[in-house]
Order: C-alpha cells, then sequence, then structure tokens
C-alpha cells in the first residue's frame, strides 16, 4: 500500500493533501515525491484536473528531511524555509508533491494503473550530498522495471561533474535537462547566486549544458528557462537561440509568484510578454526561424517575429507554440509529454496549456499578445 495522506473528494482542480502531513523519515531512494497531476494520473490522490484527464509525464522529485541546501529565490523548495513548513510538505511550482514508496509508484505502473497515460518519467534533482547517486538508483530501478516508457533526469549541476551525465547517460536516462531558469548572469546571481546565499553559479550551469550537448547529443538535452525574472524578451530568445544551436530545446516557464518564496510579492510576467516569448521561442525550436531574423524595440520587446505573416497567422491559429513546452512523448516532438498541468498559473489564466487550444482559447491569447487588459477563463474556455 502506497504511503500517502488519506485523501478526500474535493471539487476543485487540484487536491491538495493535508497541510500537517510529516513525513521526516521519508527519504530517497526508498520515497520519492511527485506532482499532484502526476499523483491524480497514477490513482494515489483523488481529484480532477481542469479540461485535461491526465499528465503525460511522472515528474518525480527525490527528497530528503533535510531539504534542498540551495536558497534560490523563487522555489518553493528554497532553504530559507526550512523552519516554516516541513520540507516534503512545501509547495513548487505552485502545487504540493505528495510522497510515496518508489516501488509502490513502480509497480502501479507496471499493473497499468496510469491506464497507458504516461509517455515519460522525469526525476528531478535537488542539492543535496545524496541526490546524484540516489538519482542514479531510481533511474537504474526505473529502466529494468519499465523499460517502455522513457526516463529524463532535470539535472542539479552544482553538484555534478560529467561523469555523472555520462553515468546517467549510460544507465539509461534518454533526455538530460538543465534548470538554468535565469538568462543572463545578473539575474541569474541575484535569484539563485551568491546574492541569495545560494550555491549556483551562471558558469556551472552553461558548462553542463555544454557537457549534456556532447554526451548526450541533439534533441536529446535542454534548458529550463523562466520567463518574467527581470529578463528582456530578446535576452530570453537569445539564450533559447544559443541552446539551439548546440542541439538542444528550451522548455519554457511563466514566472508566478510562489507563495513562501523569496520572490512571492513580484508580479507575474506581464502576459503580453509571455506570449510573444512562447510564439518566439517556438519558431527558434521547431520552425527554423533565428533570433537575428526578429525585430526587437528599444525595451526588447519582439515587433517582428522574421516569418511570413501568413505562415504567422496560421501558426497562432494552431496554438500549438502556447501549449507546455517540455519533453515529448511516443508521437509528436513539438507536443510535450510533460505538460505539466497548471504549473505555472491558475486553471483560470492559462499560461502554459496542457492540452490543444480550442479556437477560443486562441482568441484568447491574440488578445493578450496585443496587450488587452482582459479577464480570465471562465471553466468552459470562455474569456
Amino acid at each position: 500500500m502506497s504511503t500517502l495522506a488519506d485523501t478526500r473528494d474535493i471539487p476543485v482542480n487540484f487536491y491538495r493533501p493535508d497541510p500537517y502531513l510529516r513525513t521526516p523519515r521519508m527519504r530517497s531512494p526508498e520515497y520519492v515525491q511527485m506532482s499532484t497531476a502526476a499523483a491524480i494520473t497514477l490513482g494515489l490522490v483523488k481529484g480532477w484536473m481542469h479540461r485535461t484527464g491526465c499528465t503525460h509525464c511522472l515528474n518525480l522529485l527525490v527528497t530528503y528531511p533535510e531539504g534542498c541546501r540551495a536558497n534560490c529565490s523563487y522555489c518553493g523548495l528554497a532553504r530559507h524555509r526550512e523552519e516554516s513548513r516541513d520540507y516534503a510538505d512545501r509547495n513548487f511550482i505552485r502545487v504540493d508533491w505528495p510522497t510515496a514508496r518508489y516501488d509502490d509508484v513502480i509497480e502501479r505502473i507496471r499493473n497499468g494503473a496510469d491506464q497507458g497515460r504516461f509517455e515519460r518519467m522525469c526525476i528531478s534533482m535537488i542539492t543535496h550530498p545524496d541526490s546524484d547517486e540516489d538519482t542514479a538508483i531510481l533511474l537504474e530501478k526505473w529502466v529494468k522495471a519499465v523499460p517502455h516508457i522513457p526516463a529524463s533526469i532535470l539535472s542539479n549541476p552544482t553538484t555534478m561533474d560529467r561523469t555523472d551525465l555520462v553515468r546517467l547517460r549510460d544507465i539509461g536516462a534518454q533526455i538530460f535537462t538543465v534548470a538554468l531558469d535565469a538568462v543572463t548572469p545578473g539575474v541569474f546571481e541575484r535569484t539563485r547566486g551568491a546574492a541569495v546565499d545560494s550555491p549556483h553559479r551562471w558558469d556551472t550551469y552553461w558548462r553542463a549544458l555544454e557537457w549534456a550537448a556532447e554526451i548526450y547529443g541533439p534533441e536529446r538535452f535542454g534548458a529550463h528557462l523562466i520567463c518574467g525574472m527581470g529578463e528582456t524578451e530578446q535576452e530570453m530568445l537569445a539564450v533559447c537561440q544559443r541552446i539551439r544551436d548546440m542541439g538542444g530545446h528550451n522548455h519554457l516557464f511563466a514566472f508566478f509568484p510562489e507563495q513562501g518564496s523569496l520572490m512571492e510579492d513580484w508580479s507575474p510576467v506581464p502576459r503580453d510578454q509571455w506570449r510573444r516569448v512562447q510564439l518566439a521561442r517556438f519558431l527558434i525550436d521547431y520552425r527554423g526561424v533565428r533570433v537575428q531574423d526578429m525585430r526587437f524595440n528599444g525595451q526588447g520587446q519582439v515587433t517582428d517575429f522574421g516569418l511570413d505573416r501568413q505562415e504567422l497567422e496560421a501558426l497562432i491559429a494552431s496554438g500549438r507554440p502556447f501549449q507546455t513546452s517540455g519533453c515529448p512523448g511516443h508521437s509528436d516532438d513539438e507536443i510535450s509529454a510533460c505538460n505539466r498541468p497548471y504549473g505555472d498559473s491558475s486553471p483560470t489564466d492559462i499560461m502554459s496549456f496542457p492540452f490543444a487550444l480550442s479556437d477560443r482559447d486562441v482568441a484568447f491569447v491574440r488578445r493578450q499578445m496585443a496587450g488587452e487588459d482582459i479577464g480570465t477563463f471562465d471553466h468552459d474556455g470562455e474569456a
């Protein structure tokens, strides 16, 4: 039987586990945390998700009572929160991450509890002395038990060297990603470097990306990037282009202030900025458009996407650029298996769509791109 808090049927978009759940003895590799969406899809937590029946990626997180030793200013797992809430009960990218025994998770997958909906598994590392070794243990067990579902690694470059990347590849990691998050040296230093008493360094993260390009090869590595932490659109897209030129892909997140983080009082990324960056990133990653083909104004905002207007309009109408960007599934490299439902926004104001957009959704996105001050979605996806 899985080790989880007792669940209740609650008519909200996400079931949130008992906030008083305490997990002092639960540590990897025996235990893992998983996103609420993954727990719902796996049947470990009762609940439902707005306009989507599941997530197609089993997002796992290594866990330790001591917590993450980094202190990133936007993260719900940051070290500075250690006195305010038990580590394994903290929210992370807006949702709770319930804890389960890893063997139980694998057994449920083998017995079809996900009904074949998972197309990928991802192990997310944290800054902890045991994270590297335990990630390898978790990966090896997964590859042996569930070989038909490919595995990704969301790495922690601060604790890794080149041999760690080689080892994970040899065990069976298909894709290796780096959570760069901040896209300029200044933003990186201010949000997750020495300025906030955190161990991460800009050069260390780029070195890991260079290793990943060499070890995993084209289309098998990427970076997580957060839009809206003080960078310009031009700066964000220059990094997207750099990673694409290396052979990787860019996985975007809209900045949304995490409750309890050092940046909890910041505003979310402006909607027009986010939509332009989403569209331009898609063009860079999948349509061969280069950032050098685009035009920007004095504030670094995109004014020309470098694509024929008719082609651009058809792409916007498809809605594909505005779906969640992440590691792919079985059939379509442009559509992410890691759709992370509502990881960067609420269901009433969707930033990264975890499903194909309707015509009404596209109309809403167009109005956001135009800078209109519009209301939020209702439950039928109307503005």
